[in-house]
């Protein structure tokens, strides 16, 4: 993607013009966008362009799909701070590898294993991913490059598979679909039990081509998996060579230093 200052200032340019047509033209959806967006950064607009490879019109489609994500999921968004989603993070959902992957991708993980939904909800696992993209996708590699999600399913029970409701998987797809100015190149998937394809069959109907293309499935045959993510990365609980994941050391990466004062009486 060559990009010149020019390039940028002219598509940013056009995106905001386009913005303001549509509110003009009195298009609900134009107004929503326009109070929510017209007047951010241009860091921001181009997050969205760079996002659509410079096409304004798909870029002002992405923005009207992150405003309508937002409107349609109030839950996900309210007093949504860093500290709010720490301790999920904390808990290493989801994880984030602290090396880009040999295409220069974000590496996020989940680990379904040690999962209690009843602990930690799905809508705060969520909302922890929608505070780590915003945080991520500060960096321009990234909105570049991109991310890919590796989901471990090893020890996913039965109980956990009836727990997760379609509503919540519905909203987890809508969220890597056109909400976000984030390009998913991959989510792959490693030893998922049998029953996991209940799961990901209420998925699939609610996933686009493009998406659908991404998703890898590979139970334990990984061969092709480690191919495509090399194992010096990944922790050991995903079959690497490095130590066990460890969430805490991310969120002070990602967010500084606990405040201690949080857990005593004064």
């Amino acid at each position: 993607m060559s990009e010149t200052d020019e390039k940028q200032e002219s598509a940013v340019k056009e995106l905001r013009a386009l913005m303001q047509k549509k509110e003009d033209a009195g298009e609900d959806a134009g107004k929503s966008v326009a109070e929510r967006m017209l007047d951010k950064p241009d860091a921001i607009l181009l997050r969205f362009i760079r996002a659509r490879k410079y096409d304004v019109t798909r870029a002002y489609e992405l923005i009207k799909g992150y405003v309508r994500f937002r409107e349609h999921y109030p839950e996900l968004f309210e007093n949504l701070t860093p500290e709010a989603v720490r301790s999920t993070i904390e808990a290493g959902y989801p994880g984030i590898l602290s090396s880009r992957d040999k295409y220069g991708r974000v590496v996020l993980l989940f680990n379904i294993e040690n999962w209690d939904y009843e602990e930690i909800t799905f809508d705060e696992i969520l909302r922890a991913y929608c505070v780590i993209l915003e945080k991520l996708l500060e960096n321009e590699e990234t909105q570049i490059n991109g991310f890919c999600i590796i989901e471990n399913f090893k020890g996913f029970t039965m109980q956990q598979a009836s727990g997760i409701k379609p509503t919540e998987l519905k909203k987890m797809v809508d969220m890597l679909q056109d909400s976000f100015p984030a390009r998913f190149k991959a989510v792959h998937f490693i030893h998922q039990p049998w029953y996991f394809t209940t799961t990901y069959n209420v998925v699939k109907p609610l996933m686009k081509g493009k998406l659908l293309e991404r998703v890898f499935v590979h139970g334990d045959e990984l061969e092709s998996f480690f191919k495509e993510i090399d194992a010096d990365i990944l922790p050991s609980d995903f079959g690497g060579k490095l130590p066990a994941y460890d969430g805490k050391a991310t969120a002070e990466k990602l967010f500084g230093p606990r405040i201690e004062s949080e857990d005593t009486a004064l």
